[in-house]
């Protein structure tokens, strides 16, 4: 798992996860330079992940539960990166392909993409991908099918689910055009808005009002600042 190549500016903002890869340090270490490059950036930009590759043979019998949480851990920061995260997948994606991919802002699948839950020992992988599958709808029947016998989730089904935002014949325009339309909002306050819309789920409306006026003064106060300054 590795940044691609490029210039300088773009290169930092693209990483590639490849699922068949077991996870491991250098795997949770490379994720973990990739939010580093892509913090420091601080909201310039966007971030693409490529993802494709399911995990190959007896994949989860050296792992750890320690290793385990440190991965889950770097996913979650990902998950909160201040810039707008676009994913792209091809192919087969699961392990951590899958897991890296449902932790993006925007999900474009090539129409050959298929959203894998990993099978060892006879029973589907319980990790968080689990959780965010969850989330989208645990009554949906090819949702409970991928997570109760790892049944494969075809691209069509994905994107009739909002698991994906788009299917694409030619991705990379399609990953153009959507760090274009994201382009509008400026990482930290992209950030904000996604923790609000994750919370929401599991908030109060009386717990999540005082986030949401906090979020509101912070914007009355950005656009102040911005008319002073005109």
């Amino acid at each position: 798992m590795s940044s691609t190549t490029g210039t300088a500016d773009t290169s930092e903002r693209v990483l590639c996860v490849d699922g068949r890869r077991p996870l491991s340090t250098e795997t949770i270490a490379a994720v973990g330079a990739f939010c580093d490059r892509v913090e420091d950036l601080a909201g310039h930009g966007n971030a693409t992940i490529h993802v494709s590759g399911v995990p190959e043979g007896s994949w989860a019998r050296e792992l750890t539960v320690p290793l385990v949480n440190k991965w889950e851990r770097v996913l979650r920061r990902l998950e909160r990166l201040p810039a707008t995260t676009i994913a792209v997948a091809d192919g087969n994606c699961g392990g951590a392909a899958l897991d890296a991919l449902l932790t993006t802002d925007y999900r474009i699948a090539t129409r050959s993409a298929r959203l894998v839950v990993s099978v060892e020992d006879g029973a589907t992988w319980p990790g968080m991908a689990l959780y965010r599958l969850a989330r989208y709808g645990a009554s949906a029947a090819a949702i409970r099918r991928a997570v109760l016998f790892g049944t494969p989730v075809e691209a069509a089904d994905a994107l009739a689910l909002q698991l994906v935002d788009e299917l694409a014949d030619d991705p990379v325009a399609a990953a153009t055009t959507a760090e274009e339309r994201a382009g509008a909002v400026s990482g930290t306050e992209l950030a904000i808005r996604r923790q609000l819309l994750l919370d929401a789920p599991t908030t109060t409306f009386e717990e999540a009002l005082g986030v949401h006026l906090a979020a509101c003064d912070r914007a009355l106060r950005r656009a102040a600042t911005v008319g002073a300054g005109s």
